[in-house]
């Protein structure tokens, strides 16, 4: 086991620091005070870091570490670390290694038993979910589909019977090839699309995929994307390659019922429902469900 005590430790420390993505009013005053007190920041864009810091007023030793360098740069960061330094990890707009460099320097940071301590800060997948409309419990985030539409759709068959909300990223010429496969694969869904979160142009159309093309191919998608598709329609055992899939088999009673209470059912539609779809008596699980969560 690794157990960290975060502000415990005398030694090295690497922060994960949440950046804006977009309006530099997002970044919180405990970013700017680590930003400020590290000895060294590892970013995706020393040009883009530079402007967020300039704009702050600090200036601060700074590194590279993005896409093409990420794997290179490792043991030099690792090694900073445990001479004592502290850095702070931070990409170009988000939370670094969501769809951003960082995850390979997180795991080796933690596997070398150095402290992770995230600053958390602005997230386009999280932003974009919980104002999207759909159900944001539970929720996959898939980030970047592959670019090739023959991978894209692969990828998107994974996930095309799970009950989750989808969470995409895409960039502006691929959005409309990308909502085509999504379409394709998993069906007219309801579909939130929002782009430039928080800057001065943020858009969003919320409808269904088809409507939501049909405007795109009339206008040029511009900036950034965020895709919130509706999950799988839950009706009980699907039928797959001949044999039934129970989308509810990894959940407990209890989990099943709050899944239902989450998308708007009184606590005693739920338990109707879960009985109803586990071909059992109301009452056994009434009592499971209240036996689980008095535990």
């Amino acid at each position: 086991m690794k157990r960290q005590k975060s502000f415990e430790s005398e030694g090295g420390v690497l922060y994960v620091v949440g950046t804006p993505i977009g309006n530099l009013g997002d970044l919180s005053e405990r970013a700017k005070q680590v930003l400020a007190e590290v000895d060294l920041i590892a970013c995706e864009d020393t040009r883009h870091t530079r402007k967020l810091l300039s704009h702050l007023g600090i200036s601060k030793a700074m590194i590279s570490y993005h896409e093409h360098n990420r794997l290179a740069r490792l043991s030099l960061l690792l090694g900073r670390l445990q001479e004592g330094k502290s850095i702070a990890l931070v990409s170009d707009a988000g939370m670094p290694g969501i769809s951003d460099p960082g995850e390979e320097l997180i795991h080796e940071a933690v596997q070398a038993g150095m402290p992770v301590i995230p600053v958390p800060g602005p997230n386009a997948a999280l932003s974009a979910l919980v104002a999207s409309g759909l159900p944001p419990q539970p929720f996959l985030f898939i980030g970047f589909l592959p670019r090739n539409s023959k991978e894209r759709m692969a990828e998107l068959d994974k996930w095309k019977e799970t009950p989750a909300t989808l969470v995409f990223y895409e960039a502006p010429h691929r959005i409309r090839p990308m909502l085509k496969d999504v379409m394709e694969v998993l069906g007219d869904r309801k579909v939130a699309l929002a782009r430039e979160l928080t800057k001065k142009h943020e858009e969003w159309m919320r409808d269904s995929l088809s409507a939501c093309l049909r405007l795109l191919e009339e206008e040029k998608p511009r900036g950034e994307w965020t895709v919130v598709v509706e999950g799988a329609p839950v009706d009980g055992n699907r039928a797959e390659n001949g044999r039934d899939v129970t989308w509810w088999q990894a959940l407990t009673v209890r989990e099943h019922v709050d899944w239902h209470i989450r998308r708007g059912k009184t606590k005693k539609e739920a338990i109707q429902a879960t009985a109803a779809e586990r071909s059992l008596p109301k009452r056994e699980v009434y009592n499971e469900y209240h036996r689980e969560t008095d535990q």
